[in-house]
């Protein structure tokens, strides 16, 4: 089971945004819904700093970086039942993963905010493969030395996200891509029946609880 972290593991996007506005009211720059509205959805948070601020993407965003740690550990938090699913799995053996496009110096610093980093049998995070979501590459070397690409089936690998770089990812690799909640960053959604949606991590607690 191959978990996104951002909306889907952790409530990150509070922090997010606090970090994000701090920053550009340092640097007298424009509201962060102007830069919101241009947003490539395509590509991470992370990489749209060189779309937002060009030459200057790199001093923004360590910027961001150092108030996003300051303020995170009173600003993040999880979602109802996602602790009950992390032990549904580890009860019954399954191995469970972090694949995420963030940088591991936030990722490393807020997971043990929220979880064991034990219960997680490998993490990847973003710009460590040689392609990020929404790219199959990402599950390609986060299952390195667990399965052949050829073994990737939709019975016994499981993406789970909330965003369409998560199922698009999972798609190409040929996982079963589970989605749950909404996107934080598209107002439209396009459903698919190659993908499994759920509402809350509740309803998809109380659909995994209902298995053997």
């Amino acid at each position: 089971m191959l978990f996104d972290w951002d909306n889907t593991l952790a409530e990150s996007k509070t922090p997010l945004l606090f970090a994000i506005r701090q920053v550009l009211a340092e640097k007298s720059l424009p509201e962060w819904e102007t830069y919101n509205n241009v947003r490539d959805n395509s590509i991470s948070f992370r990489e749209n700093f060189k779309n937002f601020f060009n030459g200057r993407a790199d001093e923004i965003y360590e910027r961001y970086v150092e108030i996003y740690l300051q303020n995170v550990e009173r600003l993040i938090s999880t979602f109802p039942k996602v602790q009950e699913v992390l032990d549904f799995l580890r009860k019954r053996n399954v191995l469970i993963m972090i694949m995420t496009n963030k940088d591991r110096r936030l990722l490393e610093f807020e997971l043990p905010l929220l979880f064991n980093p034990k219960y997680f049998e490998r993490i990847v995070c973003g710009c460590e493969a040689p392609l990020d979501k929404p790219h199959k590459e990402h599950v390609l070397f986060a299952l390195n030395g667990y399965l052949l690409p050829e073994e990737i089936v939709r019975d016994n690998v499981w993406v789970v996200g909330d965003s369409p770089q998560d199922s698009s990812a999972a798609l190409e690799a040929g996982a079963l891509p589970i989605r749950i909640g909404k996107d934080i960053w598209h107002d439209c959604e396009v459903y698919s029946e190659k993908i499994v949606y759920f509402k809350s991590f509740e309803e998809f607690y109380n659909c995994l609880s209902m298995q053997n």
